[in-house]
């Protein structure tokens, strides 16, 4: 059976609806588990930094071919998941404590404009401690609108290397990896005594499992959801637009590139089997998908839209 979609565009608790022209959230069902994808809005990074290790006119006939400037948007999406009885965050987009990116760090507004308050949440999920996936929690006032007893789970691979991250098989330009270095010692100085590390997997609540993957970052995670015979993996940074025809590119954001395609083909191959649907940090909105080989390589089929 087919997963339930639908755009949740209906305010609950009587809050007013959102203005915005552009969908920036999408509902689904998988079973018994609810979910909702959320924008946090876009980053635009140059095109070279999601393909490291192929010749620049091989990544400019990819772009040609699907109309992209070298310069483009990478999306950045997170999910609210409901299941038995708790409300988990899965990342939290890249905040507003950032100069530069005036279009990302829209989290709090969207959760508001879908009715979920900050203090509703039971559960954090950190895919892995780039400042895109943790900065949301980071802005003034945030923390102290949290519950006292949340708890944040990230690997415990994750909480260990950034103690002294090494950034020597990466590919950034200054000052990126001083400001991920920076932020991350942050956030894990400040949120502290709310972390729950786990080893290799953990289950949060009834179906929602998350599993270290390793490759992008040492701890870099994804979190798995199923419930009456329904899946979704929700794969964080382990696949990037360019990752269905070309696994083999490498990211620049990555600490481990060989490990990160080892990651990304051994995920597609595990998606492709089981049919179930895909939602990655930064597919375009909302991401959902399925994942079909292609000969050598793999395609993202996008799921329709249920209105």
């Amino acid at each position: 059976m087919n997963a339930n979609m639908s755009v949740d565009n209906t305010p609950h608790r009587g809050k007013p609806a959102s203005d915005e022209l552009v969908p920036s959230r999408y509902a689904l069902r998988i079973g018994e588990i609810d979910v909702l994808v959320i924008s946090d809005g876009v980053l635009p990074l140059p095109f070279a930094t999601m393909a490291t290790n192929v010749e620049p006119a091989v990544r400019t006939a990819w772009l040609d071919n699907l109309f992209l400037p070298d310069k483009f948007d990478w999306a950045l999406n997170v999910i609210v998941v409901r299941s038995g009885g708790r409300t988990i965050l899965v990342d939290s987009g890249l905040g507003k404590e950032f100069s530069g990116f005036p279009r990302a760090g829209q989290l709090a507004l969207r959760l508001e404009a879908a009715g979920i308050d900050l203090a509703d949440l039971t559960d954090v999920v950190l895919t892995h401690l780039h400042m895109d996936h943790i900065g949301g929690l980071l802005g003034d006032g945030i923390r102290e609108r949290l519950r006292p007893d949340l708890r944040i789970h990230v690997a415990a691979a994750e909480v260990n290397f950034w103690a002294a991250p090494d950034f020597s098989r990466t590919t950034m330009p200054s000052p990126i990896p001083d400001v991920l270095r920076a932020t991350a010692q942050r956030f894990l100085k400040e949120y502290h005594s709310l972390l729950r590390p786990f080893e290799e997997e953990h289950e949060v609540a009834a179906g929602v499992v998350v599993r270290r993957t390793g490759g992008h970052t040492p701890g870099h995670s994804v979190v798995r959801l199923a419930s009456g015979g329904e899946r979704l993996t929700f794969a964080g940074d382990a696949v990037f637009p360019v990752s269905f025809e070309h696994p083999e590119w490498h990211n620049g954001f990555e600490h481990d590139p060989e490990a990160s395609v080892n990651v990304r083909i051994r995920l597609f191959r595990e998606l492709s089997a089981t049919r179930e649907l895909l939602v990655a940090t930064h597919l375009s909105f909302p991401s959902v998908g399925r994942v079909a080989v292609d000969g050598d390589a793999f395609r993202f089929v996008p799921a329709s839209w249920d209105y």
